[in-house]
C-alpha cells in the first residue's frame, strides 16, 4: 500500500487551498507538506489518517484503494461531544426513533 501524492494534490485543489494553506491546516511546515505532495516523502499511516480527516476525505482515497473521495463514516467521541454520542447510541438500535427523528429534522430543516 503506497501513498498517492496525486490524490493529495487533488483533494487540496478541490478545497481551493494552495500548498501553504494546506500545510497550515495540518499544522506542518510548507516544506514538509510539499514533500508529501511531490512524493519525495511517504507519510506514515497516522499522518495519512490525520490528513484525510482534516481534508474531509478517506485514507483509502489517499492510498488509491478507492476512487471515492467522499467520507462515508463519522467517528463520534464521547469525550468530544457527549450529547451527540448519547443521541447516536440511542438511535443505534431503534429504527422507530430514527424514523421519527428524521421526520422531525425534515420538518425543521424545511421550515
Amino acid at each position: 500500500m503506497h501513498f498517492r501524492p496525486d490524490r493529495l494534490t487533488s483533494v487540496r485543489k478541490s478545497l481551493g487551498l494552495n500548498k501553504a494553506q494546506a500545510a497550515r491546516c495540518l499544522n506542518m511546515s510548507a516544506m514538509g507538506y510539499g514533500r508529501y505532495e511531490s512524493g519525495e516523502r511517504e507519510p506514515s499511516f497516522q499522518i495519512v489518517s490525520f490528513i484525510a480527516q482534516a481534508f474531509g476525505t478517506t485514507s483509502d482515497f489517499l492510498y488509491g484503494l478507492s476512487d471515492n473521495q467522499t467520507v462515508n463514516t463519522i467517528t463520534i467521541s464521547v469525550d468530544d461531544n457527549p450529547e451527540l454520542f448519547e443521541l447516536v447510541t440511542a438511535l443505534k438500535n431503534n429504527q422507530e426513533l430514527v424514523a421519527r427523528m428524521l421526520a422531525y429534522l425534515k420538518r425543521i430543516d424545511g421550515a
